[in-house]
This record gives structure tokens, C-alpha cells and sequence, in this order.
């Protein structure tokens, strides 16, 4: 199973360590792909599976722009996106490589972002990113309702250590389509209340 992390950019910006924009400016105010982490059925993964298989940013150039809006780098000092893509697939995409190759796992992810659209699932039921508190099971019930499966919610916590929604885990089948039920989720460190900053 792979599964597809969501990140929430308030709640990553909203903590110690705090964000720096893209140099292409602040990203929209939506949820941005961290990366598709294929897992072992028992929830833990492999990684670095090929060291042989550097990033090429020439294979991704016809995706580039949707990658800066959908998986921006928010991390400091402020970048292009480039050292976090490469992160991720040296780490993740290459224990993917047997199914798909390194355009495959970027368009994969990018289209699966599209397809769960979780902020809008969200919205559509009441939940907003407005620094309101909402109930967790109400989050999951909200997203397990507009996608059919069951997310797993991971909480950071601001500098005032209230526990914030942050990533949201949905998992996909092993040829990188299909949403499907999680067969293992990890254990979560959130409130039963948690906050949904703005951004």
C-alpha cells in the first residue's frame, strides 16, 4: 500500500520550527502533497531503495507547475521545491520504481491529491481553517464520507503546544490509483479536540 501524506501548510508554518515560502510566494490556502510513501502491509516501509536512481528534474519538467502549487517545499531557507522532491523520491519513489518510474509516482500523487480534494470535503461540512476547534472523529467521519475510506489524522502542536490537525494519511493500491481502506494505521498523538489554523 502506498500511502498518500496531505500536509496542512498552517499547522507546519504555526509550530517552533515555523516555514519560509516557496521563492515562487506563498502557496494557496489548500492542503499540499508531502509525499507517497509506499508501506509494508504491517505499516512500516522500506526506503532508499535504489541509490542508483538520482532525481532528474528533466523527467517531471511537464509538471513542474502543478507540483509548485500542489507540493511546495515550506521549509527554510526558502527554495524552488527541487531538494524536497529529490528527498522524496530517492527516499520513497524509488521503492516504488518496479510500478511506477519517476514521472509516474509525481503525476500519481498530484492526480490523487485532486481526486480526495480534502479541503473541500472538509468545508462541506462545516469544518473551516479558522483556528476553530473540532472534533477529531468528526474530521475522519468527514473525510471517510467524501472519499469512501478511513484517513488517518497526524496533529503537530503550536507554540502554545495546542495539538493542530497537520497531516492527513489516505492510503492508495500498490499500483499507485486507487484509494483503498488502510490496512494498519499508526497510533496518533491528537486531542479528542483539535485546532484547524488559518493560512
Amino acid at each position: 500500500m502506498f500511502p498518500i501524506v496531505q500536509m496542512w501548510p498552517g499547522s507546519y508554518c504555526d509550530s517552533k520550527q515555523g516555514c519560509c515560502y516557496p521563492r515562487t510566494g506563498k502557496p494557496a490556502s489548500d492542503f499540499s502533497i508531502h509525499g507517497l510513501w509506499p508501506n509494508y502491509d504491517d505499516g512500516s516501509y522500506p526506503s532508499n531503495c535504489d541509490p542508483e536512481a538520482q532525481f532528474n528534474p528533466s523527467q517531471i519538467s511537464d509538471l513542474t507547475s502543478r507540483m509548485q502549487k500542489d507540493w511546495p517545499s515550506l521549509s527554510c531557507p526558502s527554495s524552488d521545491g527541487l531538494s524536497f522532491w529529490s528527498h522524496e523520491w530517492e527516499k520513497h519513489g524509488t521503492c516504488s520504481e518496479s510500478i511506477l518510474d519517476q514521472h509516474d509516482y509525481f503525476a500519481s500523487a498530484l492526480l490523487l491529491k485532486r481526486q480526495s480534494n480534502l479541503l473541500q470535503i472538509l468545508k462541506n461540512a462545516g469544518i473551516q481553517p479558522n483556528g476553530q476547534y473540532y472534533s477529531l472523529e468528526g474530521i475522519k467521519a468527514a473525510i471517510r464520507g467524501g472519499i469512501g475510506y478511513t484517513p488517518y489524522i497526524e496533529c503537530n502542536v503550536d507554540p502554545s503546544g495546542n495539538s493542530q490537525l497537520y497531516q492527513i494519511y489516505v492510503c492508495v493500491d500498490t499500483s499507485g490509483s486507487n484509494l483503498i481502506e488502510c490496512p494498519v494505521l499508526p497510533r496518533g498523538k491528537c486531542g479528542s479536540r483539535i485546532e484547524f489554523p488559518s493560512f
